[in-house]
């Protein structure tokens, strides 16, 4: 089955605590600090993989944490980074965040790596609050929580020739006799739901990727049927080969056929248009398709596009089309490389730190409640049992304007602030 959606929630490590520590040699009675810093917590990494096809992997595993931080030692030792965690997606994937709908990143180089969820910093050890007059903190910064986010893995297809066409004009036929693909093949409308690839090997050795686009029909670029989800594999695609049903089955008229499909084509993106195309005359064994096949050619030759006339089902002329369309594939790559930016209308986005609020604050009654990851690691970095680690607990509140915002929510004397776990009662 071909899979090119998937859901997944993503959690990067946690950056290691910073150590409270202190020397303790033999000959040092009284040694100084020497906590060391947490390491670094693991980042989530999405890597180009050219193998993989799908999004399967994706199917039957949707939570993935990178490895935490390692705590400081002592001596000032630091703590262990966090491995990354690397997860490996098919040439061609969007990724969005699943809450903004923001596009993070657009995979479509070989090897690209991009780092989707970043692990938190680690944590500083007490030897960096040394100061003349605190000789001896009894504190660290614990480490920062990793990112996390649920995002949306979109595939779009990425193959080198796009088999396009009316449903049941033989395109899936055709995928079957010239690749190992097996997709499901019927006599009735929309029997592939979802594109089918495979990989053609001609008789001189060339390789191409095919792709077999569900079938279209009218007003699918305005999402009739399952418009936009088959037209938005087409845009990657280097080479059209347009199936057309010839001998006119099911009273088709195979021009205006070819009219219709291309008015989609250009009506989803403009851009399509210019993008090339081989026909392929199809079904040549039934009879009254030779005078059809005259009249295609004489309207097509007017447009310089290449009518090969075949018979998916007798396999006749199909080895003299995939020749021809690996030769037209080597000449559009050297003459101009595929454009695969995300649309000018979906912005990547970039983080920004200071786009994020540190801290919220809410009102229950004459309770002050205060949330945010940065007081919570704030909370955890500080021993309350300890004078000179609760005066820079007091600091860091007045140094990022949380005193300020309670004050301008008219807090009084007396009111009480609950931080995290901890709740205490307010004096300015």
């Amino acid at each position: 089955m071909f899979i090119d959606k998937a859901v997944i929630n993503l959690k990067a490590g946690k950056g290691g605590d910073g150590a409270v520590a202190f020397r303790r040699e033999k000959y040092v009675p009284a040694g100084g600090p020497a906590g060391g810093d947490g390491g670094k917590g693991g980042n989530i990494v999405f890597v180009v993989d050219e193998g993989m096809k799908t999004l399967m992997d994706f199917r039957y595993k949707r939570n993935y944490k990178a490895e935490h931080g390692g705590d400081g030692k002592n001596k000032n030792m630091f703590g262990k980074d966090g491995e990354d965690m690397v997860l490996k997606v098919p040439p061609g994937t969007l990724i969005k965040d699943e809450k903004t709908g923001q596009i993070l990143a657009d995979l479509t180089d070989k090897n690209k790596r991009v780092i989707i969820a970043r692990g938190g910093n680690g944590g500083k050890g007490n030897s960096h609050f040394a100061t003349a007059t605190r000789q001896a903190p009894n504190f660290a910064i614990a480490g920062e929580v990793g990112e996390e986010k649920t995002v949306i893995l979109e595939l779009k297809l990425i193959a080198d020739v796009g088999l396009v066409g009316f449903p049941n004009v033989g395109k899936s036929t055709l995928l079957s006799v010239v690749t190992s693909a097996t997709p499901k093949i019927a006599n009735y409308h929309f029997t592939t739901l979802a594109p089918n690839l495979g990989v053609v090997t001609t008789k001189y050795g060339d390789n191409f990727v095919l792709a077999d686009i569900p079938g279209l029909i009218e007003g699918a670029h305005e999402g009739t049927g399952l418009g936009h989800a088959f037209l938005r594999h087409v845009e990657r695609t280097k080479l059209l080969i347009h199936v057309i049903d010839v001998a006119g089955v099911e009273d088709r008229n195979p021009i205006e056929d070819f009219d219709k499909i291309n008015e989609e084509l250009r009506l989803y993106n403009l851009n399509l248009t210019d993008k090339p195309q081989i026909v392929a005359a199809n079904k040549m064994d039934i009879p009254g398709a030779e005078e059809n096949l005259e009249k295609l050619k004489s309207v097509l030759k007017e447009k310089a596009i290449e009518v090969f006339p075949i018979s998916a089902a007798t396999r006749k002329g199909i080895d003299d089309l995939m020749v021809y369309a690996a030769k037209r594939l080597k000449e559009i790559e050297e003459s101009r490389p595929i454009v695969t930016e995300a649309p000018e209308e979906e912005k990547i986005y970039r983080f920004n730190p200071e786009e994020e609020k540190l801290f919220t604050i809410t009102r229950d009654n004459d309770t002050y409640i205060v949330e945010g990851k940065f007081v919570e690691r704030l909370v955890n970095s500080t021993n309350f049992d300890d004078m000179d680690s609760l005066a820079y607990f007091q600091k860091v509140l007045r140094k990022r304007g949380i005193i300020d915002e309670l004050k301008e929510m008219g807090i009084k004397d007396g009111d009480m602030v609950k931080i995290d776990s901890i709740e205490f009662e307010y004096y300015d």
